[in-house]
């Protein structure tokens, strides 16, 4: 879907003599069920699609090494994704072969010569969650044996990232575990997408860093393209107290896309009865009359966020929007998603899209993170700062 929508804005020849212009419009839009975006170009971002800019212009010239030394690898869990990272980077996808034995078991063949390469597997590792991971640590098993230079695991998102420590006794702590597989295997660094922790990082030892990549700024980028929201009096909400650096962070960088526009911030407290049930909210801060903002990682049932935003609109919130970066959909989601509380859901493609999400038509909207990850892998490539993507200064 993506890659249709998009093509004609980046056919190779239009795409080389327009890259600047088209690179920024490839940073901030985003693709929408039954709605294009206006090709706008937002003076108060325009520093951060400089920045992109001259990467891919840069990239855009065939000698460079990046080519010769570059492969770029999917797996069966995003290939959407993956195909759009390698459009924005000129790059074709390598050959690789993933199937299934009689018995269930993966069966993995690397096609193209990588003896010397760097390669980047771009697999998140979502549902069918063991499928997907064991697909990605074959791979790097299978690139490892035949030699490659490095191996760079792109994770959009990172499965098993919430059991991160022991909340009870004589359990695992899956997050740390997934890591050490990963290490074991042999990969050399990872490239992901908002963390469900950043002390994630701290569970790779020193020898595979961690890049924990941001889509904070590309919801920000979508919500100041639309004109027709007329944000005046917002409040950016977490919806518990685990989120709130998570949505300061937000606020800060709405403030900068929005300057004269007064944000607030407010938390959720929530008390949990198990997995999935909630006892109880509370809101901590003033939200009447006020655009609601509900800042999340990721939404997975989506019942935290249904009465997140009931409790908001009885607080007397004016609308209630959420941003969260992984839309994992699992359960009742998509019926508690149609709550009439909830005004417009804005998530990422860093999981691909269920064919459900069709029923809630104009209100759920899904952003590209591809010239994202792709800005990334560039800058691994070609050593240069992945950090400084997130600087802005006006």
């Amino acid at each position: 879907m993506f890659t249709k929508i998009f093509s004609s804005f980046r056919h190779y020849n239009i795409f080389r003599n327009n890259a600047k212009q088209l690179m920024l419009v490839g940073l901030l839009s985003t693709i929408c069920y039954r709605q294009r975006l206006s090709l706008q170009v937002n003076p108060n971002i325009k520093q951060y699609g400089d920045n992109l800019n001259r990467a891919f212009k840069r990239a855009l010239q065939p000698e460079d090494d990046f080519y010769k030394n570059t492969i770029i690898l999917s797996g069966n869990s995003n290939k959407e994704l993956a195909e759009e990272i390698a459009e924005y980077l000129n790059i074709k996808l390598g050959s690789v072969t993933i199937g299934r034995f009689a018995d269930g078991e993966c069966q993995i063949q690397v096609l193209d010569n990588i003896r010397g390469k760097d390669v980047f597997i771009i697999q998140s590792t979502s549902p069918p969650v063991n499928d997907n991971l064991m697909e990605l640590l074959l791979l790097v098993s299978a690139l490892r044996r035949a030699s490659a230079r490095k191996i760079i695991v792109v994770v959009p998102y990172y499965g098993y990232a919430r059991q991160d420590r022991k909340c009870a006794p004589r359990v695992p702590i899956s997050a740390a575990d997934v890591a050490r597989l990963l290490e074991t295997v042999g990969v050399d660094r990872l490239i992901s997408v908002d963390l469900h922790c950043g002390q994630i990082q701290g569970f790779f030892g020193p020898r595979v860093p961690v890049d924990n990549l941001e889509a904070n700024l590309v919801a920000q980028n979508y919500l100041s393209l639309q004109k027709q929201y007329e944000f005046k009096d917002v409040a950016i909400i977490s919806p518990d107290a685990g989120g709130v650096y998570r949505a300061k962070k937000f606020q800060e960088q709405f403030d900068q896309h929005h300057p004269g526009i007064q944000s607030h911030l407010a938390m959720i407290i929530k008390q949990r009865e198990g997995p999935g049930k909630i006892a109880s909210m509370n809101l901590v801060g003033q939200v009447k009359g006020k655009d609601c903002i509900i800042v999340d990682d990721m939404i997975d049932t989506a019942g935290t966020l249904s009465e997140a935003a009931r409790v908001l609109k009885e607080q007397g919130a004016n609308r209630v929007f959420a941003f969260a970066t992984h839309a994992l959909f699992s359960g009742k989601a998509f019926t508690n998603l149609s709550s009439p509380s909830l005004d417009q859901i804005i998530v990422t493609n860093t999981i691909p899209s269920k064919p459900q999400e069709e029923v809630l038509g104009d209100k759920i909207c899904r952003l590209s993170v591809a010239p994202l990850l792709a800005e990334a892998i560039y800058r691994v490539q070609k050593k240069e700062s992945v950090s400084t993507l997130f600087d802005i200064k006006h």
